[in-house]
């Protein structure tokens, strides 16, 4: 199967009242649980690449032939998007795109309006004209993750309708309350903003860190228009943890597979479990 945009997945997801998980790959084992997970449930799937984990498996290039190269040797049938998420200007997109990437974020959620929409615009001439969807942010998500740093700033309604009239993208995260990382305390999601701007853009929406939310708050993120969830901290503690055991277990064991191996396991056990909990199953 050959990878495609996430257009059509999240068209279809917020018809659905699903959503379509973005799981972030870090690694070869990362990319294998995530696409397993995704071929088992019959779910289609988006691979999230941030730049600092594309810097850290070599490049853009790289990441999308060792994609390509899983999908054949798995024999994965179900669609899959590689989405290159927060992508910090229109070179770091193009570049995304000019490798194979078939998604780009533009994060210019850190800049006023104007210059947000102003990047937003180049980056969709440029996506569009070769099938690539593309993903914006209005207002910032808290926490950190990667090269991602922000305090939570809710996103503001006539701004997320200003962007998306302004520039024709495919799918807004307007920030809500939710942060990278883990939560401290409990998260509080703006529900009534999150229905406000679903009912004035008309477009899927995004949540990012997705990461400790509770079900209830997920299912009614999906059902207020919520087509795409990130998740990327909880598969890091799955792996830590079962990693450490392992080692733990068997101080003498130095041949990397020995600990990898079951890592991978439990990514692909908490993957399984997030596509189960947004909807996804059985959608591709």
């Amino acid at each position: 199967m050959p990878l495609v945009s996430m257009t059509d997945m999240l068209n279809k997801a917020l018809q659905g009242k699903y959503a379509v998980g973005q799981y972030n790959i870090n690694n070869l084992e990362w990319t294998q649980a995530i696409l397993g997970a995704a071929e088992e449930e019959k779910s289609p799937v988006i691979l999230g690449v941030s730049e600092g984990a594309a810097r850290h498996m070599g490049g853009f290039y790289t990441v999308v032939k060792m994609v390509e190269g899983l999908i054949h040797d798995m024999k994965i049938t179900v669609p899959v998007a590689i989405h290159l998420d927060h992508g910090s200007s229109f070179d770091k997109c193009k570049d995304a795109i000019d490798a194979g990437f078939t998604s780009v974020m533009i994060d210019g959620s850190h800049h006023p309006i104007d210059e947000n929409i102003e990047m937003t615009k180049k980056v969709v001439e440029y996506a569009h004209a070769k099938g690539v969807s593309v993903e914006a942010e209005v207002g910032t998500v808290g926490g950190q993750e990667d090269d991602v740093i922000g305090g939570i700033q809710y996103a503001d309604l006539n701004e997320c309708v200003r962007i998306v009239k302004e520039t024709g993208i495919d799918t807004l995260a307007p920030a809500l309350g939710s942060v990278h990382g883990p939560y401290h305390g409990e998260p509080n999601l703006g529900f009534k903003e999150m229905e406000e701007i679903r009912d004035a853009v008309k477009l899927p929406l995004v949540l990012h860190g997705g990461t400790g939310i509770p079900e209830h708050d997920i299912k009614k993120s999906i059902s207020l228009g919520t087509s795409k969830i990130n998740v990327n901290t909880e598969n890091q503690i799955a792996f830590a943890k079962v990693v450490r055991e392992v080692l733990a277990a068997k101080p003498d064991a130095y041949d990397p597979r020995t600990f990898i191996a079951p890592g991978r396991e439990a990514i692909k056990q908490t993957v399984i479990g997030k596509i189960r909990e947004f909807g996804s199953s059985n959608k591709a």
